[in-house]
């Protein structure tokens, strides 16, 4: 897609590479509704570890896999394990949802209360949330163990059930209380095991405030190695302040643990359901969106989630586009969005051996807000830089700005990433200074663009 105009010469575009060969685990890939059947994994396995990233997350399913009490079926999920690792890649694995066989075993699905197929008969609503019932959680506690005894040495991440704060009838208590007993039972199996907990559906300090409050009361923070939040924001740019104020939280209470964006995607079409809604996404702003929030993730020095691999259809909802895979509601995958192609150029530059350089460094001297870091890559500097000051939109024309850039680049390339086109940026719009570079002129639009040494890009052909 090569609809940013960009009046430089071109010289290659960026070449993607395999999971193998970028190592990249500053993002993780979402593969998420397989336990609901909402997606076929066997359709979009083989575009997985070409997209580069190394990371998957999975939903673990009870409900799938103990159809008969105390029985244990783990086959459809040791498919997918066993194949995703086969193809190089990694595993955090979601310990959620509940099971309609025990009453008080929680709900299947936050979204729906409609049984699977050979599940016992949907429970009220009042208990679609987190087990409550004493024999719902003693058979939650089975499932979770036999989970973890099952999956040793080939699962190292595991996260808390998803989004439970989204029911409003469950606790801030509730949810502590489950997290600290769900992560004991894995830790008591998998002693090594990092535990991300949480997976709030909030991203507010003081929602994140609340909860590490009862953690640090009980003793029980150092269980955990990330708390994950969720964020969906019309302006993938506007939850900065949010997530400043969650790491000051952090730091209040002298948490260990980080910070992890567990999910976060955008449509690729007008949706009438599921985040980010009711509004007029394309598959072009979906490729602005994406690389905005994950390339900002990184410059912010947080792990995050690409939401998601595949469209999936949510029963009883609709199709939910934002996939990087087009697919049908019969689940088929169609075919490659512009996302895909974006993302493979976004980790193929940004690979396993990008660090992030954490005094900022680069500055956008443009009237309207912005976003600006430096990282570096095998010796080599690169800066990355966006008009952060609204939604993506449609529009084509960069506008103009002046970078400035702590460092020196000797051969400085542009790369706009939704294409993956690489340009040579011109010396005579430098200004070279004791320790510093200014670019004048440099294309300045809603979604990130990327100044690097020329001997880091990996470029096709080269």
């Amino acid at each position: 897609m090569e609809k940013i105009r960009i009046d430089l010469p071109e010289i290659g575009r960026i070449k993607a590479r395999n999971a193998s060969e970028t190592q990249c685990r500053h993002w993780t890939l979402g593969c998420e509704t397989l336990d609901r059947d909402y997606a076929d994994y066997d359709e979009y396995k083989e575009y997985l570890a070409p997209l580069g990233l190394v990371k998957i997350r999975l939903q673990g399913g009870w409900g799938k896999c103990e159809k008969v009490c105390g029985v244990y079926d783990f086959a459809w999920l040791d498919h997918i394990i066993d194949d995703a690792r086969a193809r190089g890649l990694e595993i955090l694995l979601e310990t959620d949802y509940g099971n309609p066989l025990y009453p008080g075993g929680g709900g299947i699905d936050p979204q729906r209360r409609v049984p699977m197929a050979g599940a016992a008969p949907v429970v009220p609503p009042s208990e679609n949330g987190l087990p409550r019932s004493p024999e719902g959680l003693k058979a939650w506690d089975n499932w979770v163990r036999a989970m973890a005894e099952h999956f040793k040495g080939r699962v190292q991440e595991w996260a808390m059930w998803n989004e439970p704060d989204t029911n409003k009838e469950t606790t801030a208590q509730e949810i502590v209380d489950f997290n600290i007993r769900t992560a004991e039972i894995i830790l008591s199996v998998i002693p090594d095991a990092k535990i991300a907990g949480l997976s709030m559906g909030a991203h507010q300090p003081t929602e994140l405030s609340k909860y590490m409050d009862l953690f640090v009361k009980a003793g029980k923070a150092d269980l955990f190695t990330w708390f994950i939040y969720h964020s969906y924001t019309i302006n993938p740019d506007s939850c900065a302040d949010s997530l400043s104020g969650m790491k000051r939280v952090l730091d209040d209470f002298q948490i260990r643990a980080k910070l992890r964006d567990g999910e976060s995607g955008c449509p690729s079409e007008y949706m009438t359901a599921f985040a980010l809604r009711n509004l007029p996404w394309t598959e072009f702003s979906q490729c602005k969106w994406d690389l905005r929030r994950y390339v900002g993730d990184f410059g912010k020095g947080v792990e995050s989630s690409v939401f998601t691999i595949c469209d999936f259809n949510h029963i009883g909802k609709g199709l939910n586009r934002k996939g990087l895979l087009y697919a049908d509601a019969d689940r088929k995958v169609i075919r490659k969005k512009p996302s895909y192609a974006a993302i493979q150029h976004m980790v193929s530059l940004f690979d396993g051996e990008t660090k992030l350089i954490p005094a900022c460094g680069a500055a956008v001297l443009a009237e309207k807000e912005s976003f600006a870091f430096r990282a570096e890559r095998r010796g080599g500097l690169m800066g990355a830089w966006w008009d952060s000051s609204s939604t993506p939109a449609e529009n084509t024309e960069p506008e103009k700005a002046d970078l400035m850039l702590t460092g020196d680049i000797r051969e400085p390339m542009l790369c706009e990433l939704i294409s993956g086109r690489v340009f040579a940026f011109p010396e005579d719009r430098i200004l070279r200074l004791p320790g510093r570079m200014l670019f004048r002129d440099v294309p300045f639009i809603d979604t990130p663009l990327v100044i690097a040494e020329k001997n880091i890009i990996p470029i096709q052909g080269r």
